[in-house]
C-alpha cells in the first residue's frame, strides 16, 4: 500500500486526525463568505478564497529602431494574478469538532461574520459552530439552497447529469446539459420524499412527496436485520435475492399475465412470500425485498409527477442516492418500467453539495456569483468515486471520508456558439474513453510516456527560479496520480475523454505554478517564421488562381504540422532542426462562387502554423473582401497559440504587408479569444463576447483547425452554416484508427442540409 493510501486508511480509523491543509482546507488563509450544510451523517463545508497564482504575460517590443531587426517579437514575464475559487468540503459528522478546530487554527486573512447554514444538523451543532470559528450561525431554508445549488451544477459544470447503467463498461453515462435547464422535476429523497418542480432560477415549487423515503427503508431495515449503519444496510441488499421475499406474477399464474402486458418476473407483492412461507429469511433478501419496495413506489411518484406536468428531466437526489450504485440501479430500473423508457432517471456528480452551494450563493448574493461562468479544478477535486464493493476499495474509503470539490470563477462569461445546429445535442468529443477500453488504455499511457517531455519543458520555461525543478516533480506526481485515479475510475470528471486528460494536465501544471511550459518555444518559432512570411505570401502571388487554392489549402495543413504537443512532430523537431515548412508541404499528400460575408476561424498551434499557414489564408481571403473572425485560446495551453500573442504577431504582419494591414484598419479581421484554455474546443462553453460578433458579423462559415480542435472534438458537431474541420494526424496509434498513416490529412467540408454551398463547394478534398 502506498503512502498515500495508509494517510487516507488512517483517517477512517482515527478520529483526531492530523489535516494535511495542501489536500483538504486548501487556501484556507485566504477564505471568507464560510457556509455549511450537516445531514444526518455528512458534513459540507463551503468557502470563497483568492488564489495567488503565476500567469505568463507577452508584452511587445518597440521594433522601430533598426537595430532591434533580430530582437525577439516580444518578451515572456512571470507575474502574480488573483484567481477567485470555490472550495467544496464533504466529511462525515465523527470529523466535525476536529475540523472546525483546524479551520480555527489556520484562518487568518478574513473579516467573515456570519456562517450561512442548512440542514437538519444545523441547529444541533450551532452552538459548537459559534463557539469554535466565532461566527455567527445564518440559518436558511433547505429546500431554498438545494435548489439553488442544483441550478448551478447543472449551468456550470457539463457533464454534472449522468444516467447509472448497471454492469456496462461504463456504468455512469454522461449526459450533455441542454442550454436551457429549465424546467426540471427534482425528488430529493431524503429521511421522506419530496417533489419540486423548478421553473427558473428563482421559481420553485413542491408539487408533491411522501413520508415513504430514505428513513423508511433505514428505520424498517434496522428492524428486520438489526443493522443500524445505512451504508451497511445497502451493502446487505446488494448480496441480497428479492425473489426469495417478493411474491411474483409467476408465484401467482404460473407464469405471465398477458392479457395484462406483465411478465411472470415482476413483483406482484413486495415481501408477499413471508406471510406464507414456514422458514427463515436472509438479512440479504429482506434489505434488497425492501429497497425495491422503497424505490419502486418512488419510481412510481416520480413518474407520476412527470406526466402530469409534462416534465422529461427527472433528477434524483437526497442521502437515499449518494452515489450508491444498488440505489441508482434500483431507481433508474422503476423509472424505465413505469414510462417505459420515455423518462430516463437522471442522478447528479455533486448531488452531495447541492444544499451547501445554494447556501453559500445565498451568502455571496452582493457578489451576484451568477453573472459569471465557473469551472470545476480537477487539480483540486476528488471527482466521483464509485461505492461499490469490487471497485477499488481505496478511494471508496475515501469517499467516506474527504471529498473536495474546487471551482474557479472565470473571467469570461462563457455561452453556445450562435451557429450550433441544435445545443441541446451537442457533444464536444469524439470518442468517451469510459466506454472504449482499448483507447482508453492507450491514451493513459499515452499520456504518462510524454509526463517526462512535460516536465523538462516546465523546468525550461522558468530557467530563472531554481525551485522550479522541485515544483515540476511535484506536478509529476500529481498529474500521475490523477491518471492512476482515471484508470480505476475514469467516470471521475465526467466522461473520460482526450480533451479531459489534457484539461487535467493543464490544471496541474497551474497548480504548481506553471502558466505555460511553451512559451520559450512558442517565442522562437514565432520568431523563425516571421522571417519567412514575405517569402511565402510573394511566392503565392506568383501563383495562378487554381494554383493559388490548392497552394492554400496545403498551407494551412503543412502548416499544423508544427505542433510541439504532439510527440510524433515533437521528435522530428528534436532531432532535426531544419525540418522546415517548404519540406513538410512535400510531405503531405478551386475556391469558386460568392464569398462568404464572415468567416470564424478557430486557429491551432504558434510558429509556422499561424503565420506561415494561416495568414496565407488570410492574405488569400481578403482579396474578395471576405470578413474573417481570428479565435484564439484565451489562456495558454500546450504550444497554441494565445489570444494576446495572436495580438502582437498580427500587429507585427500588418507593418509588413498592406493587405493584412487595411484589413485590420477596416475592421475586416477580427481578432477574439475564444474563451477557451485547452488544446481542444467546446463550442458550448465560448466567450460570451465571441458570440456577439459571430451574429454581428452574420457568420456563415465555421474554418476549425487542429487535431484537438477538429478531430479529438468537434468531428461530428453539425453547425448551421457552412464549415471546414481540418488537421493533420500526428499520432499514428490515431492515424491507424483512422484507416491513415502518421501525417495522413483530415479535410472535411460540410454544408447544412437546408442550405447551398457558397465559396467552397470545389474545395479540394484530401485523403485522410
Amino acid at each position: 500500500m502506498s503512502e498515500r493510501s495508509k494517510t487516507w486508511s488512517s483517517y477512517s480509523m482515527d478520529k483526531s486526525i492530523t489535516l494535511p491543509p495542501n489536500e483538504i482546507f486548501r487556501n484556507l488563509e485566504n477564505a471568507k463568505r464560510f457556509a455549511i450544510d450537516i445531514g444526518g451523517s455528512l458534513t459540507k463545508l463551503a468557502y470563497y478564497s483568492t488564489v495567488q497564482h503565476k500567469v505568463a504575460k507577452v508584452r511587445s517590443f518597440d521594433h522601430t529602431a533598426k537595430d532591434t531587426e533580430n530582437d525577439p517579437l516580444y518578451e515572456i514575464s512571470m507575474q502574480e494574478e488573483i484567481l477567485a475559487r470555490l472550495h467544496f468540503i464533504k466529511f462525515e459528522n465523527a470529523y466535525i469538532e476536529t475540523c472546525l478546530d483546524f479551520i480555527k487554527d489556520h484562518l487568518v486573512n478574513t473579516d467573515t461574520k456570519v456562517i450561512k447554514a442548512t440542514g437538519g444538523g444545523a441547529h444541533k451543532f450551532k452552538d459548537l459552530i459559534e463557539k469554535k470559528l466565532k461566527l455567527r450561525v445564518d440559518k436558511e431554508d433547505e429546500m431554498t439552497c438545494l435548489i439553488k445549488g442544483c441550478n448551478f451544477v447543472l449551468r456550470n459544470i457539463p457533464h454534472e447529469a449522468f444516467v447509472y447503467v448497471k454492469h456496462a463498461d461504463s456504468e455512469f453515462r454522461f449526459q450533455n446539459t441542454h442550454p436551457d435547464i429549465f424546467p426540471y422535476l427534482l425528488i430529493n429523497i431524503g429521511s421522506g420524499v419530496s417533489i419540486i418542480k423548478v421553473e427558473s432560477e428563482d421559481t420553485f415549487e413542491r408539487v408533491g412527496g411522501s413520508s415513504i423515503g430514505g428513513g423508511t427503508f433505514w428505520g424498517l431495515g434496522a428492524l428486520l436485520t438489526k443493522t443500524k449503519r445505512f451504508d451497511e444496510l445497502l451493502q446487505l441488499a446488494s448480496k441480497g435475492q428479492h425473489t426469495s421475499v417478493d411474491m411474483l406474477v409467476k408465484d401467482i399464474y404460473g407464469g405471465s399475465y398477458g392479457s395484462l402486458g406483465l411478465t411472470g418476473d415482476l413483483i406482484a407483492s413486495s415481501f408477499g412470500k413471508s406471510a406464507t412461507a414456514d422458514k427463515e429469511f436472509s438479512k440479504e433478501d429482506m434489505a434488497k425485498s425492501l429497497l425495491h419496495m422503497i424505490s419502486n413506489d418512488i419510481g412510481q411518484l416520480a413518474c407520476l409527477y412527470a406526466r402530469l406536468h409534462n416534465l422529461t428531466r427527472v433528477y434524483f437526489g437526497g442521502f437515499f442516492i449518494r452515489g450508491h450504485p444498488v440505489t441508482m440501479h434500483t431507481i433508474t430500473y422503476s423509472i424505465n418500467f413505469f414510462t417505459k423508457g420515455e423518462v430516463q432517471a437522471l442522478f447528479l456528480r455533486h448531488e452531495g453539495y447541492l444544499g451547501t452551494i445554494g447556501a453559500f450563493l445565498k451568502g455571496a448574493e452582493e457578489d451576484n456569483p451568477n453573472q459569471y461562468s465557473w469551472g470545476e479544478n480537477y487539480a483540486g477535486s476528488s471527482g466521483l468515486m464509485s461505492t461499490s464493493p469490487d471497485l477499488n476499495p481505496m478511494q471508496r474509503a475515501r469517499s467516506g471520508t474527504f471529498d473536495m470539490l474546487e471551482m474557479d470563477r472565470l473571467e469570461r462569461q462563457l455561452v453556445n456558439l450562435p451557429l450550433l445546429q441544435d445545443p441541446s445535442s451537442y457533444i464536444p468529443d469524439t470518442v468517451d474513453l469510459s466506454e472504449d477500453a482499448l483507447a482508453r488504455e492507450y491514451w493513459l499511457y499515452c499520456f504518462e510516456e510524454a509526463l517526462d517531455g512535460v516536465v523538462k519543458r516546465a523546468v525550461a520555461s522558468q530557467p530563472d527560479l531554481p525551485e522550479a525543478a522541485e515544483r515540476a516533480e511535484k506536478f509529476r506526481h500529481k498529474y500521475l496520480h490523477k491518471l492512476q485515479t482515471l484508470r480505476h475510475q475514469p467516470f471521475a470528471y465526467g466522461s473520460l475523454t482526450v480533451r479531459s486528460l489534457l484539461d487535467t494536465r493543464e490544471h496541474c501544471l497551474n497548480e504548481f505554478n506553471f502558466p505555460d511550459p511553451y512559451s520559450k518555444i512558442k517565442q522562437r518559432e514565432n520568431d523563425m517564421a516571421l522571417k519567412y512570411f514575405q517569402k511565402a505570401v510573394k511566392s503565392l502571388e506568383e501563383l495562378s488562381w487554381e494554383q493559388r487554392q490548392f497552394a492554400l489549402v496545403r498551407g494551412l495543413l503543412a502548416g499544423n504540422v508544427f505542433d510541439w504537443g504532439a510527440k510524433a512532430v515533437s521528435d522530428v523537431l528534436e532531432s532535426d532542426p531544419e525540418f522546415g515548412f517548404e519540406q513538410a508541404k512535400r510531405q503531405l499528400e478551386g475556391m469558386k462562387g460568392p464569398p462568404h460575408k464572415c468567416a470564424l476561424f478557430f486557429v491551432d498551434n504558434s510558429g509556422i502554423d499561424i503565420i506561415l499557414g494561416v495568414t496565407e489564408a488570410i492574405f488569400t481571403f481578403f482579396h474578395f473582401m471576405i470578413f474573417l473572425v481570428l479565435a484564439s485560446n484565451s489562456s495558454p495551453a500546450l504550444n497554441d497559440v494565445t489570444n494576446n500573442e495572436l495580438q502582437i504577431l498580427t500587429e507585427r504582419i500588418a507593418a509588413m504587408d498592406p493587405v493584412i494591414q487595411s484589413a485590420v484598419k477596416e475592421d475586416r479581421l477580427t481578432l477574439v479569444q475564444s474563451g477557451s484554455s485547452s488544446p481542444c474546443l467546446d463550442l458550448s462553453r465560448l466567450d460570451k463576447v465571441l458570440a456577439g460578433v459571430v451574429r454581428e458579423r452574420h457568420t456563415d462559415l465555421v474554418i476549425i483547425e487542429g487535431m484537438g480542435r477538429a478531430i479529438h472534438t468537434n468531428y461530428y458537431a453539425l453547425l448551421s452554416c457552412e464549415s471546414l474541420k481540418m488537421a493533420v494526424i500526428k499520432n499514428s496509434w490515431l492515424a491507424d484508427r483512422l484507416g491513415g498513416k502518421l501525417f495522413s490529412v483530415v479535410f472535411k467540408y460540410e454544408v447544412p442540409p437546408d442550405k447551398k454551398p457558397t465559396a467552397l463547394d470545389h474545395v479540394p478534398v484530401m485523403p485522410s
